[in-house]
């Protein structure tokens, strides 16, 4: 499977998760402005950014949640 950028992945879980978890939200904002897990977003590299997000965001359940947190998450920390 070919790697999306990190944004259209964020994108893609903010049309998914209606009330994204207030911990989770500065992580997905952030994620928004990545392309790749090369990126930094201030002092954070994008790869801790979703680590952040990732831990952050329990509440993100369902289909599009395994998908995108495990498979997609997993691809692009790697």
């Amino acid at each position: 499977m070919p790697n999306r950028p990190i944004s259209t992945i964020a994108r893609d879980i903010r049309r998914n998760w209606q009330h994204v978890n207030y911990a989770a939200l500065p992580y997905l904002d952030a994620m928004a402005c990545l392309s790749s897990p090369e990126d930094t977003y201030g002092l954070d590299d994008a790869r801790n950014i979703m680590r952040y997000f990732l831990a952050n965001a329990s509440r993100w359940r369902g289909d599009r949640a395994r998908h995108q947190g495990g498979i997609e998450g997993n691809a692009l920390m790697a």
